[in-house]
């Protein structure tokens, strides 16, 4: 959160926060969306999960000289995959994903 100061005013009023609709359409970033991908980023490459992320994430990480900013681009790419999944009906495809990932190097 602290990275994100765009998201403290809203974050700053819970029960406000709440009552928002963050739609596309609207042009706002929903932050608790946003936090929560970056928590489920942290926690892939924490456990390597799919294999091969954490030693993606890194590598990009050094690439942009940022973690954070390695994260977003990794979010725009799960954001992708989780997408399809929906739209499908089916599982995440992991290879897409890696192979999206492999593609920001």
């Amino acid at each position: 959160m602290e990275l994100h100061l765009e998201f403290q005013a809203i974050l700053s009023d819970p029960s406000g926060a709440l009552e928002q609709e963050f739609t596309p359409e609207k042009g706002v970033t929903n932050p608790f969306l946003h936090l929560s991908m970056h928590l489920s980023i942290s926690e892939q490459i924490s456990i390597d999960q799919p294999p091969g992320i954490r030693q993606i994430a890194n590598a990009l990480s050094k690439k942009l000289d940022s973690e954070h900013e390695a994260q977003h681009q990794i979010m725009e790419c799960l954001g992708q995959v989780l997408w399809q999944a929906q739209r499908d009906a089916s599982a995440l495809d992991t290879n897409t994903y890696l192979e999206s990932l492999r593609k920001l190097l």
